[in-house]
């Protein structure tokens, strides 16, 4: 199947619950700082709503790539457990190709327990201490999505830019996580002047440029990204929508969002990442590729979960067709 793989998804899996309380079991204060959710302590807590999925931003690329008829391959680094084993068995039952993912017996898979309440996530999350592997033989795919790495990720990316040095053809796109955006440009500065696309949202484009409060510098916060290196700068800014940067056009997009009522928010940012780099490797223009991404997160939102809201290719025909009237995507 090698031959055949459209797009790489580089990083890690989870299963993740998702418990709905009942709200008569908690207190939510909340005023322009924070919002609490308390449990009465020693209490057993109803739970109205139980759901298991997998999730994990390369696992949701992954899905949701296939689930728009890409054809692609997933590398992970999983423990010898059942959580491992039911990680690998959604990800064939999605056309995932799992061939690259390593096992490792001693170590366990990561787990998460999600709270959802009116509609906002609180997320208890295990993420198991490992090393990652670097497959021996790596497909050479046209594109690759690397995204977030535990904090262990170092000597996996030391790998990967050795590799890419020697496939020069391949496009990446980088999507950090909380350990890449801890490790700064510094950090992970040969990934992104490797990189074609670049996914992060506002904050975590503030840290990497060091523009803090960056509202109304949106053109300055996208220039100083793409120096970094990448070509395309994708800057997400929740219901703001996003802004984009195509430095080969010299082109500033913005785009909305998609109205549309949210039930939960987990994978909103995996499903626009996904939809985007479809479109991308099926020609479409990159206004289109926005519109894909930007659709794709309004459905996952009307779910519970990363992944049972993703477009399948004949519905993104349809959502995006309902778009063109509902999201702008415009130069700014």
């Amino acid at each position: 199947m090698e031959d055949n793989i459209q797009l790489l998804s580089i990083g890690d899996a989870t299963v993740d619950v998702f418990m709905t309380p009942l709200e008569s079991e908690t207190v939510c204060e909340m005023d322009k700082k924070e919002c609490k959710i308390c449990f009465s302590y020693g209490d057993k807590i109803p739970v109205r709503n139980l759901e298991f999925t997998i999730g994990g931003n390369a696992a949701n690329n992954a899905v949701g790539a296939s689930r728009l008829g890409v054809k692609d391959a997933i590398v992970l680094t999983l423990g010898g457990d059942t959580i491992g084993d039911l990680i690998i068995e959604r990800l064939i039952r999605e056309r995932v190709d799992t061939a690259y993912v390593s096992r490792q017996s001693a170590s366990s898979s990561n787990y998460s327990t999600i709270i959802n309440y009116s509609g906002e996530r609180t997320i208890f999350t295990y993420h198991a201490p490992r090393s990652y592997e670097f497959p021996v033989a790596l497909p050479t795919a046209p594109w690759i999505y690397l995204t977030s790495m535990g904090e262990t990720f170092r000597p996996f990316y030391n790998h990967f830019v050795d590799w890419l040095n020697k496939n020069p053809q391949i496009k990446l796109a980088f999507n950090p996580g909380t350990w890449q955006i801890k490790a700064g440009v510094e950090g992970v500065a040969q990934i992104l002047a490797r990189t074609q696309v670049l996914y992060i949202n506002r904050e975590e484009a503030e840290k990497y440029v060091n523009l803090p409060d960056s509202h109304g510098k949106e053109k300055e916060l996208l220039t100083a990204a793409a120096k970094l290196g990448p070509k395309i700068v994708i800057i997400t800014d929740g219901p703001e929508g996003s802004y984009v940067y195509d430095s080969a056009q010299n082109k500033f997009l913005k785009a909305g969002i998609y109205p549309q009522d949210c039930l939960e928010r987990t994978g909103a940012g995996d499903a626009f990442g996904s939809g985007f780099m479809a479109a991308m490797i099926k020609g479409k223009s990159i206004e289109e590729a926005i519109l894909w991404g930007t659709v794709n997160s309004a459905s996952v939102i009307s779910f519970v979960g990363a992944q049972k809201g993703l477009l399948k290719e004949s519905e993104m025909l349809e959502w995006v067709e309902r778009g063109k009237d509902k999201v702008k995507v415009e130069e700014f």
